[in-house]
Formats: structure tokens, sequence, C-alpha cells
């Protein structure tokens, strides 16, 4: 009986083995090419350029669309920063979906609002607007009041309200840099048949800001944000720019994510029946091109940066991560037909059964694992070599994925300049894989159980607002 069970708990722990091998494999790969398309956009998109794209009159205009609930902390802040970005032509619409704070009395008392007439052509279905709001002396400034409907339902409003067909989607407790938009439209200026592009989302947490515009990049004081900043690196600079060059990107972040106006309402505007809104569309819109045999593209932009806080404390941090992985789980089920099958291209084929193989069901491998190999390992039933192996799998090669992801900004993009930030984020990158990321899989895991059982809702976020100096 002992030999069964050893038997079975070896085929296991290669299973396990193999799994982790072939994820870092995978994300060293990602790194690899992200570094190839890092390089190659930096030396095509010169400033030289950009300035070209800054002073031409056929610069496309842009709708900044900002879901606001709850935000009376960062509101005025966000909305400032917005309206001094450099870009030809642009008007800001936010929209205070039914906040219960002041977020609505703040914006009115900063910029001046006075109530106007709603009277625009509404091709998406909203929950109702309670009104609309205009200032004399921010003409390009418009705050529309609607009843409670989430945020993917105010994002739709926005839409609604917008008067180009550029539409880019921020979150109100997030900052965009001065040339955000100007780097953001070069997709759609290069190739007229993108649909969709992403920006990389980055932490504000510790930063200074003055006027909306983050004045002096700093690694945050809280432990738990200073290895978000790892892990958003990584994310967005490994596996972001790796997918986006295999036009097959899944997510464009609901922070930071600039759309088509005409492609979003004919997929029928963001889905309000979801919690990861920011995922559905996407895949949405690659099934509605592929499907139409239409030729376009969804693209990932590493450089227009949108700064955003994250969570500090564990409580906030948890509910967050439980709802991201609900909102995969449920976008996953919702296009399941989509996964594995060639009519999608990269999509069907390796981007969504990448996404159900190492995202979604990686924390119930990874927990299973531990568990399994810890107590196999006590039992005398695992030999050390294999636990050692095991160890460099999950463990040290992951790390090293991390610290790659670091060395990967500090050749590309250097936003943080110091030498003892650089050190910080190298120790960080090793230290992540000794208790944060275990942690994060336990919240997913979380989050996994939490979807079957049909838990919904967002879950409290509690903004600091930003650090004014």
């Amino acid at each position: 009986m002992k030999g069964l069970l050893a038997g079975v708990v070896q085929g296991f722990d290669f299973f396990v083995l193999g799994y982790f091998l072939t994820l870092n494999t995978l994300y060293l790969a990602f790194t690899v090419v992200a570094l190839v398309s890092l390089l190659r956009h930096r030396r095509r998109w010169t400033p030289k350029a950009l300035d070209t794209i800054l002073r031409s009159p056929a610069t496309p205009p842009i709708s900044l669309i900002v879901p606001a609930y709850g935000e009376e902390a960062t509101i005025a802040q966000s909305l400032r920063g917005l309206l001094l970005l450099n870009y030809p032509q642009f008007e800001v619409v936010a929209v205070n979906d039914g906040s219960k704070d002041r977020t609505l009395e703040v914006a009115i008392q900063a910029f001046g609002l006075v109530k106007a007439p709603v009277a625009y052509r509404q091709p998406l279905d909203t929950a109702p607007v309670r009104g609309l709001y205009r200032s004399l002396d921010f003409p390009d400034l418009v705050v529309i009041d609607k009843v409670n409907g989430g945020k993917a339902d105010a994002i739709n409003a926005g839409i609604n309200a917008a008067r180009h067909d550029l539409v880019c989607v921020i979150d109100a407790d997030s900052l965009l840099e001065e040339l955000a938009l100007v780097r953001a439209v070069l997709p759609f200026i290069e190739d007229p048949t993108t649909v969709a592009m992403g920006g990389i989302i980055r932490i504000v947490n510790g930063c200074d800001v003055d006027t909306g515009r983050v004045t002096h990049v700093r690694l945050p004081t809280n432990w738990l944000a200073r290895f978000q900043v790892v892990e958003y690196l990584r994310a967005f600079l490994s596996g972001r720019v790796a997918m986006s060059a295999m036009n097959c990107l899944l997510i464009v972040s609901g922070a930071f994510g600039m759309f088509r106006r005409s492609a979003v309402v004919e997929a029928g505007g963001f889905r309000t029946d979801t919690i990861g809104e920011d995922m559905e569309i996407i895949v949405r819109l690659h099934r509605l091109m592929r499907q139409q045999e239409r030729p376009y593209r969804i693209v990932f932009q590493p450089d227009p940066v949108c700064w955003t806080e994250v969570p500090e404390s564990a409580r906030i941090l948890g509910n967050q991560r439980n709802r991201w992985h609900r909102g995969t789980l449920q976008v996953l089920t919702m296009h399941a037909q989509m996964i594995g099958s060639a009519r999608y291209g990269t999509v069907g084929l390796f981007a969504l059964p990448y996404f159900a193989v190492f995202e979604a069901a990686s924390p119930v491998i990874e927990v299973v694992g531990y568990v399994l190999n810890a107590t196999a390992l006590a039992a005398g039933l695992m030999d050390v070599v294999f636990a050692q192996l095991f160890f460099l799998a999950a463990i040290a090669f992951g790390a090293l994925i991390s610290v790659l992801s670091v060395l990967l900004e500090e050749v590309t993009f250097r936003r943080y300049p110091r030498t003892r930030d650089l050190v910080m984020l190298v120790g960080l990158g090793v230290l992540e894989n000794f208790g944060y990321r275990q942690l994060t899989t336990w919240w997913r895991l979380k989050g996994t159980v939490d979807f079957f059982r049909g838990r919904q809702g967002w879950g409290q976020m509690v903004r600091k607002g930003f650090a004014v100096r």
C-alpha cells in the first residue's frame, strides 16, 4: 500500500515539476521576445517622430472616458492632470456612477461645473443618466452623473457621450504622463486596422505628485506595494509585450486602454454581467474580428504610462486578486468554445489555452503541489534530490524570471533611476518567491472557490490619495 501511495505521489510530483518548468520556460521565452520588441520599438519611435505627430493637424482626436465611483480623494487631481495632457485635440468625459461619497460635489467645486442638457445619441444601453455638467473654464471637460450600474455600465455611458472615434478608458484614481496620449495613439496611426491598445500601468504609491503629474518616482514604503512593482513589471513588460507581438493579447488593463469607438459599439459595448469586463471586451473583439475574417490588431504599447494606486493592506489586496481571478474564470467560461479552435488563430490555439492552464488552473495545481510535496518529504515518500529540483523549478526559476523583468525595465525605460531602487527591485524579485507569491496564489485559490460558489461583486477598494509635495 505504501508503495502504491509513493507511486501516486511521485507521479503527481513529476506532473507539478513539469508544470512549473513549462510555465517558467514560457515566461523566459516571453522575456526574450519582449526584449527584442522593446528595443525595436525604442528605435522606431524617436522623440522627433513623436513631436511630428504632436504637431500634425491629422492626428486623430481622442475622448478620455473616466468612470468614477467613490473617488472623492483623487477625482480633482486626476481630472486636472488629464486636462493638462499634451495632445492636439481631446475631451475628458468623467462618469460619476452613483457614488455615495462626495465625488460629484468635489468635481463640481473644483472645476466650476454647471448642469447642461443631455442631448446626444446613446447607442449602448446604460442605467439612467441623471445629469450632464460642463464648465466655462474647462470646455473640454464633461461630467456625467448617472444611477449606479457598475464600472462597465459607466464606461458605456461615457462611450455614448464621446464625440470622437478613439476613446481612452482610464480609472479615476490614475494619472497619465504628459505625452501618454501621443504614444498611445501610435498604433492607430500606423495601422488603421487597430481596434484596441493597452498601455503600461505603473505604481504611484510612494511617488510625489503635483498638479496631476508624477514629479519624482520612488518605490513605495509599504512592502506589499513594493512586491506589486515587480509583479507589474513582469506582467506588462514580459507577458503582454510578447502576447502583443503574436497578436493574441487578451487583456487591456481597465485602468488604461484605448479603443476604436465604432468597434466597441459594434461589439455591443462593455458587458455589465462580468467582473472581468476589461478582459471580456478584448476576447469579444478578437472573436468578432476573427468570425468576420477582418484584418485587425490589438496591441500593447510599453511607453504610454498610467500611474495608479495599488492596495497596501492584505485584506484589500486579497479582495482584488480574488476578483481578478474570478473575472478570468468567468471570461474563459463565457468564451470556452474559442479555446483550442484554429478559427481564432493564435488567440484560440495559444493565448486562451495558456490562460486556462497557467492562469485559471494554477492556484489549484500550485497549492496542491506545495502541500503534497511537503507532506511527502516529511513522510519520507519523496527523494531529497527531487525536492531540490522542485524548489529550483518552482522558486529559483521564478525568481530568475522576476529579476530578468526588472533588468528588462532597466535596459529599456529605467523609470527607477536610483541605484538603490534598482538593487531593491532585484532583491524584491527574489524575495517575492518566499511568501508573497504563495500568498497571492492562496487568494486566487479562494477566488476559484468563490467562482464555483457563485460569488458576485467587486469587494471594497480604499484609496489613500496621491502624495502631493
